[in-house]
């Protein structure tokens, strides 16, 4: 199932899947600061890019990436040519800036795609899980900084994101109807 909305040259698509397997320019990855691939949405990318990801990552990024920002890699076993690795801001009850690093993790994710000539790329639902951002905001923030991307100067011309579960796809959905 997907559903989607095209804004300015755009396309902003939501579907139910496995990041890994999307046929697009790059991926962006819901890495940790450090880098080093951790679990969910992180461990799987690095399970299907291969050894080669981690690899880069030492080399190019020793000492990992703060908060809010996001480095990209080559996409290496993925089907994808590049990765970029957001950090999301772990939860810790809003009063820390929160939403602005989250915001600045995806525009982050939308530079580079842009410097590095993508047209097409897909997100995961960055900080929704372990990092326990509240889901209902999240999908806001994630969906409404996205279509502001795409209604601006951008050589994006689809932004996908891709989503595990039913209820972050219904979540996703809402927040995209409040962008149409």
């Amino acid at each position: 199932m997907t559903v989607a909305i095209t804004l300015a040259g755009g396309r902003l698509e939501l579907v139910r899947g496995d990041i890994t397997q999307q046929a697009v320019d790059a991926i962006a990855n819901a890495a940790n600061e450090a880098l080093r691939g951790g679990g969910g949405v992180d461990g799987a990318i690095h399970r299907a890019a291969g050894p080669r990801l981690l690899e880069e990552l030492r080399k190019r990024f020793p000492d990992g990436t703060p908060t809010g920002t996001a480095v990209a890699t080559e996409g290496y076993d993925l089907p994808a040519r590049w990765v970029l690795h957001a950090v999301g801001p772990v939860w810790r009850g809003g009063a820390h800036a929160e939403e602005e690093l989250l915001v600045g993790a995806y525009r982050s994710c939308l530079r580079l795609a842009d410097e590095l000539g993508a047209r097409s790329v897909a997100f995961p639902a960055i900080s929704m899980g372990i990092y326990g951002y509240p889901p209902p905001d999240g999908a806001r923030v994630a969906v409404r900084t996205v279509a502001e991307h795409l209604r601006g100067t951008t050589q994006i011309t689809l932004a996908r994101f891709v989503l595990f579960s039913e209820e972050t796809y219904d979540l996703f959905t809402d927040a995209l109807t409040g962008i149409a």
